[in-house]
């Protein structure tokens, strides 16, 4: 069943949010205007406004420490939960002793790591490419893949991924679909279908807002870098709707197999070419 009526997450409901934190930018020390008045209608529709990390308006030294600090940020707040209900969860269905990913933008390659250790706690053979365009995030897949020989990375643009169709099992990706546009997503997904024989995944954010409200109190608890409090503010405002991603996989030309939500404040969705 695609989106159920039962709020997977048990979210407090939204007027409660309000009451309790009152929106009030100051009080939160939120980088980015929210009105105290209808809040949600900033949720409406996808922010068009671009993150830093996606202008260029950083130092080396800004991107090192967000390379770390999203580690740090997924390990308390990241996808494995979603990983394992989806890409994980297929590959045991499917019983595959062996299997190959290619990761879309894989930054840093934890989700890659991830994968890695799922293969050998169930004694599979991995073959694991992370992809992503910029070369600093190339390096650190690379270096942070030491322990892990199945893992390898290429710099390369998502648009036109360097492999020859069917290369991969599974492609997935993970937090990289919301820093494209909307003209932008249906490329790179029939892109991943091409280069993928059994299918993608795609995990993003769900544009909601208590994962707003809920990301500026983590960041404010663990002192977060202003570039990565800031950006990962408006990645929740570019994220999406359920219903927006399942119409990009149909206007994509591709075959939707599954769309669904998962804890904290993902959706995933799974497809394949028609």
């Amino acid at each position: 069943m695609i989106f159920p009526q039962r709020d997977l997450y048990a979210e407090p409901p939204f007027e409660a949010i309000e009451r309790r934190f009152l929106f009030v930018p100051e009080r939160l020390s939120l980088p980015l205007p929210v009105p105290t008045c209808y809040p949600q209608v900033v949720f409406k529709e996808r922010s068009p406004v671009l993150e830093r990390i996606d202008t260029g308006d950083y130092t080396p030294e800004e991107y090192e420490t967000f390379l770390r600090e999203i580690a740090f940020i997924n390990r308390h707040l990241g996808d494995g939960r979603a990983l394992g209900k989806s890409l994980l969860r297929e590959i045991e269905r499917e019983g595959l002793n062996e299997f190959s990913v290619l990761d879309v933008g894989s930054g840093s390659g934890e989700l890659l790591r991830m994968i890695a250790e799922f293969a050998r706690r169930t004694g599979r053979n991995a073959k694991l490419t992370g992809l992503d365009l910029n070369p600093i995030s190339a390096a650190a897949t690379r270096s942070a893949a030491s322990r892990f020989p199945e893992i390898s990375s290429v710099r390369g643009d998502a648009f036109e991924l360097p492999f020859t169709d069917g290369s991969f099992d599974y492609a997935i990706s993970s937090l990289f679909f919301h820093h494209l546009t909307d003209r932008q997503i249906p490329y790179v997904l029939r892109e991943m279908s091409r280069v993928a024989s059994r299918g993608f995944f795609i995990i993003d954010l769900h544009r909601h807002p208590a994962a707003y409200v809920l990301y500026q109190i983590f960041c404010l608890a663990f002192r977060i870098s202003p570039l990565v409090r800031q950006d990962g503010s408006l990645s929740v405002l570019r994220g999406f709707k359920p219903e927006e991603v399942v119409e990009f996989v149909r206007a994509s030309g591709l075959r939707l197999r599954t769309a669904e939500r998962a804890a904290p404040f993902r959706i995933v969705v799974s497809g394949e070419s028609p």
